[in-house]
């Protein structure tokens, strides 16, 4: 191995210490726009049933999703269709917003059951966006390799409904009224809710990318638009996965940040952005792998499934190879945990100096989604449970050992998750 496997080891004490960073960085993100962990506000939430067939969309990297979704009231949201086409990085190179939205319109207008009563969207948006006050979405930038510039700092979901409402195929059978955008991790959240029980909920994704959602008082987030009127629970997506723990994860103390993070930073087209999640997620694994061990040949597209595969055949794969694919599997639960127990911190209002935090915070559900979160390792543990193992031992840490985190897995929570927001 061309590095030791000890760099990719972190410690208890280190974990603490994210946990604790991102948590202050989360309070700051609350208070002011533009700060390293945005905390985006989400104005769509309601705790009314829902009722009628809508049409729910989910993009973010690999597949474009449409789908029509019929919510009941009490019964569970019933995916009645489902169509995707890949909308990649490779398949929108040198795409404009016009390209983009010929292809999702395309895709949609072969929905069998789309007719005039669909009037409303839903669209699961997987990447940093601000919300607006009318359930719309700006774009503030772009990650996972996608690179449509004429579409940052606008509106997502304005330009696609005016595209679909024009569209052969599609403005024949129905005119849609209005859209509603909201993130991927918000869709696990609002999918999340529809699980009784808990003193509160937290949106986690770790899949091509990751990043984390709950629900925060208004009271306690100060940047909050004025004219915001609606719950007292408002939905934040943090887009944790640009967190840049201190002192390390900055490409000059490299306490955290190994050498192999350094190389596969400069290898994206984001350099210096996501570092977080170049360390964590599917999207990057295969990087971390060909760069700690720079002369093997590995596919172009080596993922989190990839890297599982390596740990999990051992009648195929050099011992070496595995060691160091299950350390990079574990040092990303490791940082998921990290950064899971800084967002409890801050849901538990922890007071760092008296220990002191809201007692009534006893179970929480952790609605999770992606391909890496629920991979398996036949081996050893699984990721979701080494994410659980280490969250406990962090949570033990800060004192708040009591707290029980359920990880629920989910079906289909992005559409189900849009769905119910197009709703709202």
């Amino acid at each position: 191995m061309d590095m030791k496997t000890k760099d990719f080891t972190l410690t208890t004490g280190e974990l603490a210490e994210i946990g604790v960073d991102f948590c202050e960085k989360i309070k700051t993100g609350l208070k002011e726009d533009g700060q390293e962990i945005a905390c985006l506000p989400t104005y769509i939430y309601s705790k009314k049933k829902f009722e009628g067939n809508v049409l729910a969309l989910d993009w973010g990297g690999t597949n474009f999703r449409a789908s029509i979704v019929k919510l009941s009231g009490n019964s569970a949201p019933q995916v009645l269709e489902e169509l995707k086409k890949t909308l990649s990085s490779k398949e929108t190179q040198g795409f404009t917003e016009s390209d983009l939205h010929r292809e999702m319109a395309d895709l949609i207008a072969q929905l069998k059951s789309l007719d005039k009563s669909v009037t409303q969207i839903g669209y699961c948006f997987s990447y940093p966006a601000e919300s607006t006050i009318s359930g719309d979405a700006i774009l503030l930038r772009w990650t996972k390799g996608i690179n449509i510039p004429d579409m940052l700092n606008k509106l997502v979901g304005k330009p696609l409904l005016e595209c679909l409402n024009n569209y052969p195929g599609i403005k024949e059978k129905t005119q849609f009224q209005s859209i509603k955008v909201i993130n991927d991790t918000i869709a696990c959240l609002f999918a999340g809710l529809a699980q009784p029980g808990y003193d509160t909920y937290m949106g986690l994704i770790v899949g091509t990318g990751t990043n984390m959602a709950t629900l925060i008082d208004k009271n306690n987030i100060q940047k909050l638009s004025p004219s915001y009127n609606g719950e007292n629970l408002v939905p934040v997506n943090l887009e944790s996965g640009n967190l840049m723990p201190n002192p390390g994860f900055n490409l000059i103390d490299g306490k955290y940040m190994t050498e192999v993070d350094k190389a596969v930073d400069k290898q994206s087209n984001n350099q210096g952005q996501q570092l977080f999640e170049k360390a964590i997620s599917g999207g990057y694994l295969g990087g971390l792998f060909k760069n700690t061990f720079s002369g093997i040949e590995i596919e172009p597209k080596f993922d989190g499934e990839k890297l599982t595969n390596i740990m999990n055949y051992p009648a195929i794969y050099k011992e070496e190879y595995m060691e160091g694919a299950r350390n990079i599997y574990v040092r990303s639960a490791q940082l998921v945990a990290a950064s899971l127990a800084g967002l409890i911190l801050v849901m538990v209002s922890y007071d760092k100096k008296d220990k002191s935090y809201n007692k009534g915070i006893n179970n929480i559900c952790l609605a999770a989604d992606g391909s890496l979160f629920w991979s398996e390792d036949k081996n050893g543990s699984d990721y979701h449970q080494l994410v659980l193992q280490y969250l406990k031992t962090q949570l033990e840490e800060f004192g708040i050992g009591h707290i029980n985190v359920h990880a629920n897995k989910l079906v289909n929570p992005n559409l189900i998750g849009a769905s119910i927001a197009a709703l709202s």
